[in-house]
């Protein structure tokens, strides 16, 4: 396996649910000085639904997953290590704040 670079935490929203993940990624960027990426709308990739990525750096991921335990407001995230090895990072390096979701896991063909 290779070396943690990053984890990636992905803010899971619906439409009705966009001004909350945005004020959440910004909660998150303005503790942990977190890249925040896109807000995407529609599913993407293998994300069910809408989404925002937050890059963790994995000193930091401790103290962010404490923190987006107590603060996520009733959303989804789902968090995955960032190896290289992207099948393996999205089924088997994760974590779920809240409730876990299917992913479209047909993106890594090539691996299944």
């Amino acid at each position: 396996m290779n070396a943690i670079r990053d984890f990636h935490a992905h803010i899971y929203f619906d439409a009705d649910q966009l001004d909350r993940a945005q004020k959440l990624a910004e909660a998150a960027h303005a503790k942990f000085g977190v890249p925040v990426g896109r807000f995407h709308t529609n599913p993407v990739g293998p994300h069910p639904r809408g989404s925002c990525q937050l890059t963790v750096r994995p000193e930091q991921f401790g103290d962010f997953a404490q923190w987006m335990a107590l603060h996520r407001n009733g959303l989804t995230i789902f968090a995955h290590t960032s190896t290289g090895e992207d099948f393996a990072d999205h089924t088997e390096h994760v974590i779920w704040f809240g409730p876990s979701e299917t992913l479209d896991l047909s993106i890594f063909a090539e691996a299944l």
